[in-house]
């Protein structure tokens, strides 16, 4: 792994930012173990009681208010973007999983964790005695909040962060580290969505009800992953040919620029109806369709093929 190489402050962090670049992070953002902006918003949405059956978002509140005690003397947290391709994985019948799960590639999760601790190390190497802590989507943290504090991005209406130039298409990383950084001051960006509603506009399930709220109760992506039931018919009628997880919101935005493209990676949906569990573990245990399963996925195709 490269170390350090200079020593003033200043360019250390400048350093540790190229460095993260050259793991695929395409943004480094940092910010304090602070109140998270967005935590008062986040209880608002607890008490509509509009996130379905994931219970887990109710636990651990004081971990969620303040990240610091993820990690005892955390002095910094590092927001770290990293990009998913605007490639779409499909059947050979052509229907389709979300751009975010990757049925090609190791579950994000665990590929993103590694290149975390890589830059865990870097900052243990130029700190010596310093401790840090990775998290992709595995502890209760505000990590949209927090980036949005490190100036990475801003808050589209569809909840959804957005980074100017880029887009939406990218996962968060968060490294929680007791080294005495020396790290600007920034200014989290302003809102640049406007006028545009399009999001708001081509969610099929109307999920989004208002500017920036999302009823995950609602979102195909949520009912297709999180959500413990079978879809109905009525839900299953709005996903179109995608069984697995929800981009409308996103392949309507502005800032997603690019031309999309389409890989056949999944075999037919009869071949999945008809997979048993070992044949699923076999293809598909260490990817993102893990998480749901087979029997949910199956749940899903059956709701899309009607």
């Amino acid at each position: 792994m490269e170390g350090p190489m200079m020593d003033s402050p200043s360019d250390l962090v400048a350093s540790l930012e190229t460095f993260a670049k050259t793991l695929g992070f395409i943004e480094v953002g940092f910010s304090r173990p602070q109140r998270p902006t967005f935590f008062d918003s986040f209880m608002s949405r607890l008490a509509e009681k509009k996130h379905g059956d994931m219970t887990w978002l109710e636990k651990n509140i004081d971990l969620r208010e303040d990240p610091s005690t993820l990690l005892a003397g955390c002095r910094t947290i590092l927001s770290l973007a990293y990009p998913y391709p605007n490639t779409r994985h499909e059947t050979e019948d052509g229907f389709w999983v979300a751009r975010y799960a990757d049925p090609s590639r190791e579950d994000y999760h665990f590929r993103l964790r590694k290149l975390g601790e890589h830059v865990g190390g870097w900052i243990q190497k130029a700190y010596p005695g310093s401790l840090t802590k990775v998290f992709v989507d595995s502890a209760p943290i505000l990590e949209k909040s927090l980036a949005w504090q490190a100036g990475i991005g801003f808050m589209g209406k569809n909840t959804l962060m957005i980074i100017p130039g880029y887009g939406s298409y990218f996962f968060l990383v968060e490294v929680l580290t007791t080294a005495p950084l020396q790290t600007p001051d920034v200014q989290p960006l302003p809102d640049s969505c406007g006028a545009c509603s399009l999001c708001m506009e081509a969610c099929p399930t109307a999920a989004l009800e208002e500017p920036y709220r999302l009823n995950a109760s609602k979102c195909l992506a949520y009912l297709t992953i999180e959500f413990k039931g079978e879809i109905d018919l009525a839900s299953g009628r709005k996903m179109g040919n995608c069984f697995l997880g929800c981009d409308q919101c996103q392949e309507v935005c502005p800032y997603n620029k690019g031309i999309p493209s389409a890989r056949v990676s999944l075999p037919s949906t009869e071949e999945i109806l008809n997979m048993d569990e070992g044949q699923f573990k076999r293809r598909f245990g260490k990817t993102s369709l893990a998480r749901p399963g087979l029997e949910k996925i199956k749940s899903n195709v059956r709701a899309v093929r009607g």
